[in-house]
């Protein structure tokens, strides 16, 4: 069998526009034969990413059948699930089909792995969706995608069932990044904190500042603080609305005896977050945004605006190592480890 060429990054899959990579573009080229560098796989569950469900569920009135309509003409219009309201994806797990020959890498046909690229340029075909899990943001699927020579992924774990695996995957990138900009003594706030990303980003962020540094837990809602609270994966613990920069303001500077955040980090899944993050963090801080409900103009506007001298990280989900890191924290914390396995497992 002769397979065509592809490119590493899959420029050979975009349809409109042309010239851009596969994220950026409208539409790809979603048929399943596949090019010589190219992975095929039998998709089981989409983790659709947490700005991206809300908006999509948010609009469906949670009705489950029109999430599934919804879902199903974004990829059946673009042949990837790229949000066209707030431009995200998730992820994907599924089992190996078939491996093109110029394929680099250690994939064979049955392996069981996450695709840790975004579904926002992965093309993807649905044959039927299965089950809609709206509380944990997965969706079950009949279908297939196409993995690059440029896509990273992570082979599902021997240890971890899938789907909780799965869960922590989705948002690896958030406590891998927090490892990385959190020092000894420091201090962090971490908005959105009762969440998924922001428990394990609670967790590794103390890990990181050690017995000299504190970590505040911020959250919207009393019932996601106390499940922050009984992991026990902060320091201090506030339950304020992340859309009200003042009050977030007040709250801060309590906490902190007017000296703000070294590092704040917004995990929160809803817009017109950004001021609360910014006014937040002393000047010479860090605001790092994994959030893709970040409007990065609001972002740069805003700190411009108030005349604060940080530095803003977008909220790169990718960082080298960064499946392990998260993995890790289910393997040394028990404690999160069943609470997320109540949750999404």
């Amino acid at each position: 069998m002769e397979f065509k060429k592809g490119d590493i990054y899959g420029t050979h899959r975009v349809i409109s526009p042309k010239g851009v990579l596969p994220q950026p573009a409208d539409v790809v080229d979603n048929t399943m034969e596949i090019y010589n560098n190219e992975v095929l796989i039998d998709v089981h569950t989409l983790n659709i990413d947490s700005a991206s469900f809300t908006e999509i569920s948010n609009r469906a009135n949670g009705d489950v059948e029109e999430i599934k309509r919804i879902i199903l003409e974004i990829v059946n219009t673009t042949g990837k699930h790229k949000n066209p309201w707030t431009g995200s994806g998730g992820m994907l797990i599924g089992r190996v089909a078939e491996v093109g020959p110029d394929y680099e890498g250690e994939l064979k046909k049955g392996d069981k792995i996450a695709t840790m690229v975004s579904l926002s340029l992965t093309p993807l075909k649905i044959d039927e969706i299965i089950e809609i899990r709206p509380d944990i943001d997965q969706v079950d699927i009949k279908g297939q995608a196409i993995l690059f020579q440029s896509g990273i992924y992570a082979k599902l774990p021997k240890d971890i069932p899938q789907t909780l695996a799965l869960s922590v995957l989705d948002v690896a990138g958030a406590p891998a990044q927090t490892a990385k900009i959190c020092k000894p003594g420091d201090t962090v706030v971490v908005m959105g904190g009762g969440g998924k990303s922001g428990i394990l980003c609670c967790w590794q962020a103390r890990k990181q500042v050690g017995i000299n540094g504190t970590v505040i837990c911020v959250d919207g809602f009393k019932k996601s603080i106390n499940r922050a609270m009984s992991v026990n994966c902060a320091d201090e613990y506030l339950v304020v609305n992340a859309t009200d920069a003042v009050a977030m303001y007040e709250e801060i500077m309590d906490a902190t005896e007017g000296k703000l955040a070294d590092v704040v980090i917004n995990v929160v899944n809803i817009p017109n977050t950004e001021m609360s993050s910014i006014i937040s963090c002393k000047d010479g801080g860090l605001v790092y945004f994994f959030s893709m409900a970040t409007s990065f103009t609001k972002a740069a506007l805003g700190a411009e605006g108030i005349g604060k001298d940080v530095t803003m990280l977008v909220g790169n989900g990718y960082t080298k190592g960064h499946s392990e890191v998260a993995l890790q924290v289910l393997r040394e914390d028990e404690r999160i480890r069943n609470l997320f396995a109540q949750l999404y497992a």
